[in-house]
């Protein structure tokens, strides 16, 4: 009876001998031992590769932590060179408040002593007030960019829009007038001013500009006029309306971010022309910033440097609120005129 039992029991123990046995042994050869039983009941068992669920979440933070470093340096790179762009400002700007003595002797850009007495002189130290000058800029500028605005939208509208005789030779002219530097015509434009009696007067420098004299003007409106579809022309023909009603009505409200491009180029190279105005003005009740500004050095004598620096920063005040308030248009006219 014994035996019987036992002989019974053992066929039950086994399958649980079996599986301490099979969970004691390792993947690889358990696997390899199914395999060579090649019975029915024993499945081959897949490897398993331990680490394979930690890899991707690894993977993705190394290159989480790859971009920070490199979004880090970039941006380092970037601070350092707009910092190297802007310490001439900087420099300039910590000068204006500096005694004389200390502009070149101590070259940092935290002064050791203020000096707010540099604007006061600046500002009275010429023949006239400074405002006097910045006037005389303002009525420059003011003709100049009411000039570009009206004869180069006119020309582009030529171009883009009319047919006549000869467009393309007359548009590649008007090209090949943007590589001419201004010490070219100088002298004949002097030539010419002086026989009308046009020197030591805003007519040299503001006459020109309603003449259509600057070809980079035309030739960005001309691009963006080709950007407007000419269905919208030719629906405002059928409703009767002439080339001028079409320009005013049309074109010119759409041609906006181009106007303000030209508005804004035009107002700070004006603002900024020495040459030209050194040239044509003279006398000193008709001198300008750039032109005022030059005064402050003297070749034979002392010059008045703090004067000099403060001044240049009341100078740049115009030109930084101009392109303060309009980057957007002067980002938006470069975009959509086909200038790459």
């Amino acid at each position: 009876m014994t035996e019987r039992q036992d002989a019974v029991s053992t066929p039950r123990d086994e399958p649980a001998r079996d599986a301490s046995v099979t969970e004691a042994l390792p993947p690889g050869p358990q696997s390899q031992a199914g395999a060579a039983s090649g019975g029915a009941g024993d499945l081959p068992v897949p490897a398993v590769t331990f680490g394979s669920a930690d890899g991707p979440a690894l993977r993705k933070r190394r290159r989480s932590g790859g971009s920070k470093v490199r979004s880090l340096l970039k941006h380092a790179g970037l601070i350092s060179f707009g910092f190297v762009m802007l310490y001439p400002l900087l420099w300039m700007l910590s000068s204006s408040i500096k005694p004389n003595a200390l502009i070149f002797r101590d070259p940092s850009l935290l002064p050791t002593e203020l000096d707010l007495s540099n604007y006061t002189v600046g500002w009275n130290a010429l023949l006239h007030p400074f405002s006097h000058y910045l006037m005389n800029s303002f009525i420059i500028v003011l003709g100049s960019v009411l000039g570009n605005l009206m004869s180069c939208s006119l020309a582009a509208y030529a171009f883009a829009r009319l047919k006549f005789k000869g467009r393309p030779i007359w548009f590649a002219i008007m090209l090949m007038s943007i590589m001419l530097p201004i010490h070219v015509v100088i002298v004949p434009q002097y030539i010419l001013f002086s026989q009308l009696e046009w020197i030591n007067t805003f007519l040299p420098l503001i006459v020109p500009k309603l003449l259509a004299t600057d070809a980079f003007f035309i030739f960005l409106m001309v691009q963006f006029f080709r950007g407007i579809p000419k269905e919208l022309d030719e629906a405002a023909r059928i409703d009767g309306a002439g080339h001028a009603r079409i320009f005013f009505r049309i074109m010119l409200p759409l041609a906006t971010p181009a106007l303000a491009t030209t508005a804004i180029f035009t107002f700070i190279w004006t603002w900024n022309d020495f040459f030209s105005q050194l040239i044509f003005l003279t006398n000193p009740d008709m001198y300008t910033v750039p032109v005022a500004l030059r005064t402050f050095v003297d070749s034979t004598g002392e010059s008045s440097w703090g004067s000099l620096f403060a001044m240049s920063i009341v100078s740049l005040i115009p030109i930084f609120l101009v392109f303060l308030f309009g980057q957007k248009y002067l980002v938006k006219g470069i975009a959509t005129t086909g200038i790459k």
